[in-house]
């Protein structure tokens, strides 16, 4: 990913990744998605073990969010990983929503939120990467 913000940079756009950019004692949640709210395009990286994070899941969710609701771009890089895995729901994303569905016994509806969401996302013009590392 750092070498993707840095060659965004030199061509002069304003780029903005959630471990950087955020005021000291604001809420993080708070300040990315007002970023995300204000952007014109969002590039998401989903990697093998993108759907064990709840918040890569809710970050996608707000992302997709933005896409319906003000126009926002959205360019998917499907990174080692199989956009039908991804769409199915299989392998590592398998696990991650086995995980996520005890987690959440009494809140069913965010993850079905989440599933929602990496199934839309991979209906979206993407690259699909292969045996190529981000360092």
């Amino acid at each position: 990913m750092d070498h993707l913000y840095e060659a965004l940079q030199r061509k002069g756009i304003t780029t903005f990744r959630d471990k950087e950019g955020l005021e000291r004692g604001e809420s993080i949640a708070f300040e990315l998605f007002k970023a995300m709210e204000e952007s014109q395009f969002a590039i998401i990286i989903l990697l093998k073990n993108y759907a064990s994070s709840k918040w890569c899941l809710d970050e996608l969710a707000k992302i997709i969010k933005c896409r319906k609701e003000m126009g926002l771009i959205v360019f998917p890089i499907f990174n080692n990983v199989d956009p039908s895995d991804v769409w199915k729901q299989i392998g590592t994303f398998e696990r991650a929503f086995i995980d996520h569905q005890k987690c959440f016994e009494d809140n069913t509806k965010r993850v079905e939120t989440w599933r929602a969401t990496l199934r839309e996302v991979t209906a979206i013009s993407s690259w699909h990467l292969q045996n190529r590392q981000f360092p």
